[in-house]
C-alpha cells in the first residue's frame, strides 16, 4: 500500500487555522444529525406530512451518507482532499437552503439527500486533512481537539437549534449552515494545504450503487409497511413495500459479491478476517442501532406527549453529550488499563439501562414532575454507557488492523454505525407503529368509541386532535409504543455486550 503523501512541517498558525476549518466544516454534520431530529414533530405538522415522510427527512440523508462516505474518502486521496472538503462543504450549503426554503415534504426529502452527499465528501475529508497536515507526533492531540470540539457541537447544535425552532421556526435550523460554510471555505482556501495519495486507484461506483441501492430500497420497504399499518391493519407484511425490501436485500448481497472480487473496493472483505474487528463493527451495528432508533422517537415524546417546548426538547440530551465531551480523554486510556472487552461489555450494559430508564416516565401532567426527575437519571445513564464504550470501541476497530489500514478501518466502521442507523430508525418504525396501532385500537374499543382515522392521528401527532378525550387516549397508546421502541433498544444494546464477550478479546494486537 502506498502510504500517504506527509505535508512539509507547517507553521503553527496554520496548523490552528486548518484545524479550524475541519471542526467547523465537521460541525455542520454533527449540528444536523442532532438538531433535525428536535425540529421533526414541528415541521412535520406544518408540511403537513406523513410519518413516513418525517422519517424520510431522517433516512435520506443517512442512506446517502451511509452509502457514499467511503467513496468520499477515495476521491479526497486521488483528486486532492482539500478540493474534496470545499467541494462537499458547498454541496452541503447549498442544500441547507434548499432545505430551509423547501415548500414541500418531497423538496425536503429532496435536499436532505443532496446534504447527505455534501456530507459524505466532507466528513471523511475533515480528518484525513488532519492526518496530512500535522506531524505524527502532534496528530494525536490535534484529533482529540477535533474530537471535543465535535462533541461540543454536539451538545450545543439541539439546544441552539430548539431556540431558533422557537424564536423564529424550524426553517432557521437549516440557515444556521450557511455562516458556517462561508467562513469554512474561506479559511480553508487560505491556509490549508493541499494533499493527495500518489497511488491512482479506481474509484469504486459500481460498490457504491449498490450499497446506495440496496439501503435505499430496505428502508423504502421498511417506510412503507409502517404506512400500511396506519392505512389498513394487517397489509404491513403482504403490501408490496415487502417485495421492494427482498430486493434491496439482494442488491446487498450482491454488493459483497462484487467487493469480493473488485480490485479496489470501498470496503475490503479482507479487514473482517480479524476476529477484533469482526466483532467491532458486530457491535457497533447493534449499539448504534439501538442508539439511533430510541433518540428518533425522544423528541416526538418530549414535544408531542410531554409538551416540552423545542428549546427544552433540545436541551434534554445536554447531559449525555456534556459527559462525552468531559470523560472521552479518560475513557481512551479504558482500553489500555483493563483491555478491550471489559469496556466493552459494561458500557452497552450501561446503556441498556439508560433505555429502560427513557421507558419509564408516563404523561406528565404540567407541574407535576421535572425533568430531573423523569428523563435527566435517563440521559445521564446513557451517556455514562456512551462513555464507556465509544473511545474503546474506536480504539479496537482502528487497532484490530495493520497500522497502515487503520484510516480505512475507522472508515468502514463509521459506515456501519451510519448503516445502522438508516436501518434502526426504518425498523423501530415500524414496531412503533404496530404497537401505537394495537393499543390505540384495543383503548377505544375498551371506551366504546368508534374508530377514527387513525392513518390522520398518526401522520399529525397527538396535537392534531387537541384537549380531546381520543387525544389522551392517543397519548397513552404512544407511551406505550414509546416503551417498546425502549425496550427494544435495551435489548439490542445487550446484544452488542453479548457480541463483546464473545468476540472481542482481552487485548487487541493488530492483525
Amino acid at each position: 500500500m502506498t502510504a500517504r503523501v506527509e505535508v512539509p512541517a507547517l507553521a503553527r498558525s496554520q496548523q490552528r487555522w486548518t484545524l479550524v476549518a475541519t471542526v467547523l466544516g465537521s460541525a455542520m454534520v454533527f449540528i444536523d444529525g442532532t438538531v433535525v431530529n428536535v425540529a421533526l414533530p414541528i415541521l412535520q405538522h406544518d408540511l403537513g406530512a406523513s410519518l413516513a415522510g418525517a422519517q424520510w427527512v431522517v433516512e435520506a440523508y443517512a442512506v446517502v451518507l451511509a452509502a457514499l462516505i467511503l467513496v468520499g474518502g477515495a476521491l479526497g486521496d486521488r483528486f486532492g482532499r482539500r478540493r474534496v472538503f470545499v467541494f462537499g462543504v458547498v454541496v452541503f450549503a447549498c442544500a441547507s437552503v434548499w432545505c430551509g426554503l423547501a415548500p414541500t415534504i418531497g423538496h425536503l426529502i429532496v435536499a436532505r439527500g443532496i446534504q447527505g452527499l455534501g456530507g459524505a465528501l466532507l466528513t471523511p475529508g475533515s480528518l484525513a486533512i488532519i492526518e496530512a497536515t500535522f506531524a505524527p507526533a502532534e496528530r494525536g492531540r490535534a484529533i482529540g481537539t477535533w474530537s471535543g470540539f465535535s462533541a461540543l457541537t454536539t451538545a450545543l447544535g439541539p439546544v441552539l437549534g430548539g431556540w431558533l425552532i422557537d424564536h423564529g421556526g424550524w426553517r432557521l435550523v437549516f440557515f444556521l449552515n450557511i455562516p458556517l460554510a462561508i467562513v469554512t471555505v474561506a479559511v480553508t482556501v487560505w491556509r490549508v494545504p493541499e494533499s493527495r495519495d500518489d497511488a491512482d486507484r479506481p474509484v469504486d461506483i459500481s460498490g457504491a450503487l449498490l450499497a446506495t441501492t440496496g439501503l435505499g430500497l430496505v428502508v423504502y420497504g421498511l417506510l412503507e409497511a409502517g404506512s400500511a399499518v396506519n392505512d389498513t391493519p394487517g397489509r404491513a407484511l403482504s403490501s408490496p413495500s415487502t417485495a421492494v425490501a427482498l430486493v434491496g436485500l439482494l442488491a446487498l448481497v450482491a454488493f459483497v459479491i462484487v467487493e469480493r472480487r473488485s480490485r479496489s473496493p470501498m470496503m475490503p472483505l479482507d479487514l473482517f478476517a480479524s476476529r477484533a474487528f469482526t466483532g467491532a463493527n458486530l457491535l457497533t451495528l447493534l449499539f448504534y442501532a439501538a442508539l439511533s432508533g430510541a433518540l428518533f422517537f425522544l423528541p416526538y415524546d418530549l414535544l408531542q406527549v410531554q409538551h416540552y417546548s423545542a428549546t427544552a426538547a433540545g436541551s434534554a440530551l445536554v447531559p449525555l453529550a456534556v459527559l462525552l465531551f468531559a470523560l472521552s480523554r479518560w475513557a481512551g486510556g479504558l482500553v489500555h488499563r483493563y483491555g478491550a472487552r471489559l469496556p466493552l461489555v459494561a458500557g452497552p450494559v450501561i446503556a441498556a439501562a439508560g433505555f429502560v430508564l427513557f421507558a419509564r416516565p408516563s404523561i406528565v401532567a404540567s407541574g407535576s414532575a421535572s425533568y430531573w426527575t423523569t428523563f435527566f437519571p435517563a440521559a445521564f445513564v446513557l451517556g455514562l454507557g456512551l462513555v464507556v464504550t465509544v473511545a474503546p470501541l474506536t480504539t479496537v476497530a482502528m487497532g484490530s488492523v495493520p497500522a497502515d489500514r487503520a484510516g480505512l478501518a475507522s472508515g468502514v466502521n463509521n459506515a456501519v454505525a451510519r448503516t445502522a442507523s438508516v436501518l434502526a430508525v426504518a425498523a423501530l418504525g415500524l414496531v412503533g407503529s404496530l404497537a401505537f396501532r394495537a393499543r390505540f385500537d384495543r383503548e377505544l374499543a375498551e371506551r366504546g368509541i368508534a374508530p377514527l382515522d387513525r392513518a390522520r392521528l398518526v401522520n399529525l401527532g397527538v396535537r392534531a386532535l387537541g384537549d380531546s378525550s381520543t387525544a389522551h387516549t392517543a397519548a397513552h397508546a404512544f407511551v406505550g409504543a414509546f416503551r417498546l421502541v425502549m425496550v427494544v433498544a435495551a435489548a439490542l444494546a445487550l446484544a452488542s455486550a453479548a457480541v463483546a464477550a464473545v468476540l472481542i478479546p482481552g487485548r487487541v494486537e493488530a492483525a
